[in-house]
C-alpha cells in the first residue's frame, strides 16, 4: 500500500452514487409498494451498503483499513430509474472515496439481483464520486505564490563551513511544493544579538514569514527561542503545539523542542528544530494550512 504515515488526520468526506435503471413503470411500482418478491430492495440495499463501506480495505487490495465514522445511504426514484447515494464521512489520514464508491456499487448489484427476477432488462449504469472533500484537494485553496519568505539557519558550524546545511534546504523544498518561489536563503550563527538582528531587518524588509531552524534544542548554545520570543507580539501557540504533536507520534524526543512561532509585527515568526528529518515532520505538519493567516483581512500581503 502507498505510504501515508506523513499525513495528518483530518475530517474527509466523499459521496458517491450509482444508478439501477428498470425497464417498465411497473418494476418501479413494485419497488415503491414494497411487493419484490425477494423482499423491500431499499433496506437489503442499505444494510450491503453498509457492509461494503466497512469491508472496502478487503477486498480492494490498495485501499488503506480506516475508521469508518459515519455512513448514510439514501435513495431517490428518476423516472424508470433508482439513485442510491452513499455518504461516508471518517478523521484520518486517507480519504474515504473508495468506500462510498464500493458502497454505492454493492448496493446497486444488490437492487439488481433483487429485481432481475421481475426485469430482465435492468441495468445498472454510474458509478460515479459525487463529492469530496477533506486532505489535499481543501489544502490546496491555502496556497500562496505571492509571498515574501526568508528561510533562516542557526547553526554555528554551518556559518564557518564545518557542515553543509541540509534542513534550511529541505525548508526551501517543501515551499516550493507549495508554490512560494520568492524565498531569501541565510546561514547566520547560533548567536542571541545576530538573531535578533537578522530578524529586525527581515521585518524591516516587509518578509511575510521568517522560518528559522535550529537551535530550539536544549544545549547551551540552542538559543534561537529566547531570542526570537522577545520579539513576537501575537503568539500562535497552536503552530508549535501542531509541530511537536505530529512529531511525538513519530519519535517521542520531539517533545523536547522549544520552537516558538507567532507575529512579530506583520511578519509570521517560525522557530524549527535543526535536523533534516525534524525540519521535514514540521513542514508536513504545518503547511499549506498554516498559510490561512495571510488570507486574513489583518494580515494582508504587502
Amino acid at each position: 500500500m502507498v505510504d501515508i504515515t506523513h499525513k495528518s488526520f483530518t475530517l474527509r468526506k466523499a459521496i458517491a452514487t450509482a444508478t439501477v435503471k428498470t425497464s417498465s413503470e411497473k418494476t418501479i411500482s413494485a419497488i415503491e409498494n414494497r411487493t419484490v418478491p425477494k423482499g423491500d430492495i431499499f433496506e437489503f440495499s442499505r444494510a450491503s451498503a453498509l457492509f461494503a463501506v466497512k469491508k472496502t480495505s478487503d477486498v480492494i487490495p490498495d485501499c488503506h483499513p480506516l475508521p469508518v465514522e459515519y455512513t448514510s445511504v439514501t435513495f431517490k426514484i428518476e423516472n424508470l430509474s433508482v439513485i442510491i447515494s452513499v455518504e461516508v464521512h471518517t478523521i484520518y489520514k486517507t480519504g474515504v472515496e473508495v468506500e462510498a464508491m464500493h458502497g454505492a456499487s454493492v448496493a446497486a448489484l444488490v437492487m439488481y439481483d433483487m429485481l432481475k427476477p421481475i426485469d430482465k432488462k435492468v441495468e445498472i449504469e454510474n458509478i460515479r464520486l459525487v463529492e469530496k472533500q477533506g486532505g489535499k484537494t481543501d489544502l490546496n485553496k491555502f496556497l500562496n505564490n505571492e509571498l515574501k519568505v526568508a528561510v533562516v539557519v542557526c547553526s554555528d558550524s554551518v556559518s564557518k563551513g564545518l557542515k553543509e546545511d541540509s534542513s534550511g534546504k529541505a525548508i526551501c523544498d517543501a515551499l516550493e511544493k507549495y508554490q512560494i518561489s520568492n524565498v531569501e536563503y541565510q546561514i547566520i550563527p547560533d548567536d542571541f544579538d545576530t538573531i535578533q538582528k537578522t530578524l529586525t531587518k527581515l521585518k524591516d524588509n516587509d518578509h511575510d514569514l521568517v522560518i528559522f531552524t535550529g537551535g530550539t534544542g536544549l544545549s547551551s548554545r540552542d538559543q534561537t527561542p529566547e531570542a526570537v520570543s522577545p520579539m513576537i507580539d501575537r503568539p500562535i501557540p497552536g503552530i508549535m503545539e501542531t509541530a511537536r504533536n505530529y512529531g511525538q507520534q513519530r519519535i517521542k524526543t520531539a517533545m523536547l523542542s522549544r520552537g516558538v512561532a507567532g507575529f512579530s509585527g506583520n511578519t509570521l515568526v517560525i522557530t524549527l528544530p535543526g535536523s533534516k528529518k525534524a525540519v521535514e515532520e514540521s513542514m508536513e505538519a504545518l503547511f499549506p494550512q498554516i498559510l490561512h493567516v495571510f488570507q486574513l483581512n489583518d494580515n494582508k500581503i504587502h
